[in-house]
């Protein structure tokens, strides 16, 4: 424990003290709110308009992709965090730390959890954009989804360590994980709903973990119990996989199910690589 301790100890230094990360870590869910948000409100409200009987002047686009640009965060920073396990190779640090008497795993370990700590926080960050932003959540909502947002980051970052042990430069780390997280982001329901793909794309969204994660995290945030049909079904917030719909308890086990297997490969791939 004191290992992993360490370790995610100095991830976390590094990540507050290199202020350009901070800053451009954070303005990148910004524009994604005000391009997605901005750009795509009038269409989305217009559109829920014509389908309530009320006119749907209740309806807030930005309020529903909130929660989608949060698990969007969580999987950019969990993934490129791993890309210091490759930095840490190149400038020695990693070479020392394996000859010291701390276990393979547990700096695997120690590197997943700073990389989702990192990652929660930035997600509690944008949280400080709410009122800004006019939505209407509700506290105890927010306070339940944050170990969730941990629990999330805790896969992805599996996911980015379980690429950073077997490809060596950060240019292929960089060129392989964009390919990675593009359809991950756009095939997960984050930025729109994902009704009426493809079937080939369908299977792609029942086995991407972040599909799950905003499923959690719109059902938590967003009253949905008091949310028109209309809306629940045009935005996306049922999520049927296999002609059965996903409970946020069914998706949470998936989740943590998702955690333990990628902990046990980036692990076992960690050590194989730095054996």
């Amino acid at each position: 424990m004191e290992g992993i301790l360490a370790i995610w100890q100095r991830d976390i230094t590094k990540f507050f003290r290199d202020k350009a990360r901070l800053f451009g870590s954070f303005t990148m869910p910004i524009l994604f709110l005000l391009i997605f948000g901005g750009g795509m409100s009038g269409t989305m409200e217009s559109m829920m308009a014509g389908q309530l009987p009320e006119g749907g002047s209740d309806f807030n686009y930005i309020e529903f992709v909130f929660p989608g640009i949060v698990a969007m965060t969580l999987l950019m920073t969990s993934v490129f965090s791993a890309l210091s396990i490759i930095e840490d190779k190149d400038f020695g640090y990693m070479k020392e730390i394996l000859v010291s008497p701390v276990s393979r795993v547990s700096i695997a370990v120690g590197k997943m959890f700073g990389a989702a700590t990192i990652a929660t926080i930035q997600g509690i960050m944008l949280f400080a954009l709410i009122p800004l932003l006019g939505l209407s959540y509700d506290f105890m909502s927010i306070l339940q989804v944050i170990p969730f947002m941990f629990l999330l980051a805790c896969a992805l970052s599996g996911l980015g360590l379980l690429f950073a042990s077997v490809i060596r430069s950060t240019q292929g780390f960089q060129m392989i994980v964009n390919i990675l997280v593009l359809p991950m982001v756009f095939l997960s329901g984050a930025l729109f709903p994902i009704n009426n793909l493809p079937t080939w794309m369908e299977a792609v969204v029942t086995v991407n973990p972040v599909t799950y994660g905003v499923h959690v995290m719109k059902n938590v945030m967003v009253d949905v119990e008091n949310t028109p049909t209309q809306i629940v079904e045009a935005m996306g917030l049922n999520l049927t996989v296999f002609n059965q719909e996903v409970t946020v308890l069914g998706a949470v086990l998936f989740i943590a199910g998702f955690t333990l297997v990628l902990i046990l490969l980036a692990t076992q791939s960690f050590k194989r690589a730095n054996a």
